[in-house]
Order: C-alpha cells, then structure tokens, then sequence
C-alpha cells in the first residue's frame, strides 16, 4: 500500500501553538517501524493548475507570495511563511499522489490531508487548500477523457469537525456526494450543508456513533452511485481528543475504520484516505488510533491485491 507525506514542511509555529504539527513526522516514523508493508513516499508538489480546478488564481497567487490578506491568516491559524505555501501545496499532493494510486491497487493514503475547511478563496480551521476537493476535480477531469459517464465521488468525512468546505465546493456537483458525521456543537460554528450531514451530540460514544455510521452509509447508497471513496478518518471522535468533545474509545474508532473500508470493499471502490484532525491531550494516543487506521487498510489492501491476481 502506497502512502505518500509532506512533513518535511516544518512550520516555524509560535511558542505554545496549539496544532501539533510534530504529530506527522512521528507517525511516518512509527509507520516505517512497525508497517513495513505501507511504502512511504514523499509527496509531490500540487500544480497551479491542479490547485486552479477549485480554487481562484488570486487565492493560489496569495499563498504563494505571502499577500493572503490578514484576516484569511486568522482563519488559517498559522502565520505565512515559504514553508507554510509549500507544505499547503504538497499536502494536496499527496491527496492526488494517493487518489492515482489507488484507482491502480485499491487503497492508498496521505499521511496528513483532509483540510476540509478551506473553500474556494480562503483557507480556515488550519486548512490551506482543500486536498480531496482538488484531487477529486483532477480525478473528474482525468476519467473524463477516457470515459462516456462522469467519475462519481463519495466523500466520507469522520473528521469530527463538520467538512463545510468540502460542502460549499461541491453544492452544485451532482457526481460528488458529500457525507460529514461530525460533532454537532463544535467548530464550525457556521454550517455550510452537504449532502448528507449527520450531527452527534457531545459525549458520543461508540454505540451511537457507529449506528450513525451505519445508517449514514446506507443513505449514502440509496442516494448515490459512487466509482471512487475519500475518506478522511480523523482521530478528532477519539475521547483522548483536546477538541472533539466525543467519546469514542480506541476499539469504537477502530470498528468505525474497518465499517468504512469494508462497505467501500463490498462495492469495490477504490479508497484515498487521508489524516484529517487529531489533536490528543497524549499525542501517543492520536498516533496509536492513526496508525490503526493503517492497520486496518492494510488488510483492505491485501484484499484487493488479492482480487486482482
């Protein structure tokens, strides 16, 4: 399985930030220990044009050159620097870089990625450049020159933070259906409606967040026809989580990777995840339910393999 990351992109964050930016670098380290079967690669560099099919020429100029006005930095939640514009567009690389992988092999992965908040002309919520927005439009584009039917997209976003960049890009695209289960009280605190938004209350715990799930999934069937699956399993539901507000234990966010996996295997569609949110009191925890997110695409992977020989 494929997995492709852009954490050489440090950013000079200030003294007590609270986005634990170091989280990357250590999974990719726990991943190369003690995953041996994930091939990690570094990711490529997202395009102008790639980063052009969602969003304004204005707004990839800002990033690059530092003029984001300082009110869009705000919402971002971290201070312009080179390393900042690069590691943004490397991000989305690794979306697309995983997204081609897996229409080949099954399932692939970013090992950051999920910046659900970022719209079209502004980032927020530490989202630069909406990564499964751009690699879908790409995925779109690029089926579309060999296909007579458009690639259809299903978005599953676990984030526990509602996907309301994700949402408002794809408002008008009847070939993207998006799907956030997130928490009902927590940031954004200003909702842009997908297609299907599923709101828990605090305190969650697995029962209820996994027949959430499960009857989120069945609508999403009955509603939509997918070809292709983001999932963005953020570890943000996990009780440990310093801005969740669920409370899903270790063995509930393991059972709400592996539903995801196998209702997108039973169907055969392809899945690009991706990292999303983790923000753990004990970052230890964050990376033990990452790296059981891998865990769990690795035996989807192997099934997949299998399938094709």
């Amino acid at each position: 399985m494929h997995a492709y990351y852009a954490d050489r992109f440090v950013l000079p964050l200030p003294a007590g930030h609270r986005f634990p930016m170091s989280k990357y670098g250590a999974l990719r380290d726990r991943l190369r220990a003690n995953r041996p079967e994930v091939e990690i690669h570094p990711a490529p560099a997202a395009t102008d044009g790639e980063l052009a099919l969602v969003h304004t020429p204005g707004y990839v100029r800002a990033v690059a050159d530092g003029s984001l006005d300082p009110a869009i930095l705000r919402d971002i939640g971290f201070p312009w620097s080179v390393a900042m514009a690069e590691r943004a567009r490397h991000s989305v690389g690794a979306t697309i870089a995983a997204a081609r992988q897996a229409l080949v092999h099954g399932v692939a992965a970013n090992l950051a990625g999920g910046t659900h908040h970022a719209r079209r002309d502004a980032g927020s919520g530490f989202c630069v450049f909406n990564d499964v927005a751009v690699a879908a439009r790409l995925l779109q584009a690029e089926h579309a020159r060999k296909a007579r039917r458009p690639l259809r997209v299903a978005v599953v976003d676990c984030d526990v933070h509602q996907g309301d960049g994700t949402a408002v890009i794809f408002r008008d695209d009847p070939d993207v259906f998006t799907l956030s289960l997130h928490g009902a009280k927590n940031y954004p605190f200003r909702r842009e409606p997908g297609d299907l938004d599923v709101d828990l209350p605090d305190g969650c715990g697995d029962a209820e967040y996994l027949a959430a799930l499960e009857w989120a999934l069945a609508e999403l069937d009955a509603r939509f026809d997918a070809d292709f699956v983001f999932f963005l399993a953020g570890a943000d539901p996990h009780e440990g989580d310093r801005l969740g507000r669920l409370k899903l234990s270790f063995d509930g966010m393991e059972a709400r990777d592996r539903r995801v996996f196998d209702w997108a295997w039973q169907r055969r569609l392809p899945v690009a995840f991706s990292m999303a949110g983790g923000y753990g009191r004990d970052l230890a925890d964050t990376l033990r339910v990452q790296e059981t997110t891998f865990a769990v695409a690795l035996e989807y992977a192997r099934r997949w393999t299998q399938w094709r020989i």
